[in-house]
């Protein structure tokens, strides 16, 4: 089966390898000049455990599922990585009933070695945080995105597959065959194809609008969410992620990243915007300072410089429940062979290959 995939990202990257594998030829449209140049190249580097998403949701069953296959996948292409764990952090009483809950959400999505600790125990590890207790999750690491990235590009490669930059899907049609994709970029034409996956992350939604027979009513709306981060100037005082208890606005909290570089940095915020645009301004470290002094009280003044931001492509709004995963394969849009992925970000990378895993699925039925 001839097998297209369009976009280059972490999650396309991860669907079409897997179909390579499966024995399928293999294209992958990339709009721009490399891998990952999207939402793929603008996040934390977590490796996430699992313990936020609800039972029964996607995010439920490809985070934790999607961990495991990932340290496995590291180890074996040595990709650069390390299990430096995590705490989710409750700085007041009140906070402690949240910590509870995602205690018991994370045993029930099967996450490992997870467990409350008060805060005695939370700084006999990390002595700098302030807190009265945390949740510990051993099972959370770091991980080299853009060395995971090549390290499928090569497998992709290797199983015959390949990669056309900078073309842009402009149109998918519907055949009794299959599907005829017309394209744009360094070259323009068309190429019939078995089967198509819209990996295409912030351009998911203009390409689902793009393909014939596709009820519109069916594409999501896009929201963007900007999250930006600030380098720490000084050296790093935590060697675990810290994160504080989960917020309502459809993010994590301001939280403590670590490189395998060894830097520190703090983020993502959340920043509702209307257009693509990844400049970070300096003026939003004031709430950052505020927000990460309450589980670091001794953050020096004038230390944190703004760094990089990326963007959510969210399917929810400011004040609304955050939305799973939408995987639309043909048994719920009756479409042979197409599969649409709307609303990947997090735990997207975590989750890469066991969604890759099902979706060549959905594509051999």
């Amino acid at each position: 089966m001839q097998v297209l995939v369009v976009g280059a990202g972490i999650v396309g990257l991860a669907i079409a390898r897997a179909a390579a594998l499966a024995g399928h030829e293999v294209i992958v449209a990339e709009a721009t000049r490399g891998i990952g140049n999207g939402v793929s190249s603008r996040n934390s580097e977590v490796i996430h455990g699992g313990m936020y998403y609800p039972t029964g949701s996607l995010r439920a069953l490809h985070c934790p599922r999607g961990r495991r296959m990932l340290y496995e996948f590291c180890a074996s292409h040595g990709v650069p990585h390390r299990k430096c764990g995590k705490l989710i952090v409750a700085t007041e009483d009140a906070e402690v009933v949240k910590m509870e809950a995602i205690l018991a959400q994370g045993i029930a999505n099967g996450v490992e070695g997870f467990e409350l600790i008060d805060g005695a125990a939370a700084r006999a590890i990390e002595p700098a945080l302030n807190c009265v207790a945390a949740l510990r999750s051993p099972e959370t690491g770091i991980i080299d995105s853009h060395g995971f990235m090549r390290a499928l590009q090569g497998d992709l490669e290797d199983r015959g597959g390949m990669i056309a930059f900078n073309t842009t899907v402009e149109r998918l049609i519907h055949t009794q065959a299959g599907w005829v994709v017309r394209f744009s970029g360094s070259e323009s034409g068309e190429l019939a194809v078995d089967a198509v996956v819209n990996s295409a992350g912030l351009g998911a939604q203009p390409l689902a609008r793009r393909t014939e027979g596709y009820p519109s009513e069916r594409v999501p709306r896009l929201v963007l969410a900007r999250g930006n981060y600030f380098s720490y100037g000084g050296r790093p005082v935590f060697s675990r992620l810290i994160y504080p208890a989960p917020r309502i606005d459809g993010g994590l909290g301001i939280h403590v990243t670590l490189d395998l570089a060894g830097r520190m940095r703090f983020g993502p915020d959340v920043e509702w915007i209307d257009r693509e645009d990844y400049n970070v301004n300096p003026e939003r470290a004031k709430s950052f300072y505020a927000s990460i002094r309450r589980y670091w009280p001794v953050l020096p003044d004038d230390s944190l410089f703004p760094d990089y931001a990326g963007i959510r492509p969210k399917l929810t709004g400011p004040g609304e429940p955050a939305a799973d995963f939408r995987i639309d394969a043909p048994a719920q849009h009756g479409l042979r062979r197409l599969v649409h992925l709307f609303g990947i970000e997090s735990p997207g990378l975590t989750a890469s290959l066991s969604l890759a895993q099902d979706v060549v699925g959905y594509l051999e039925s």
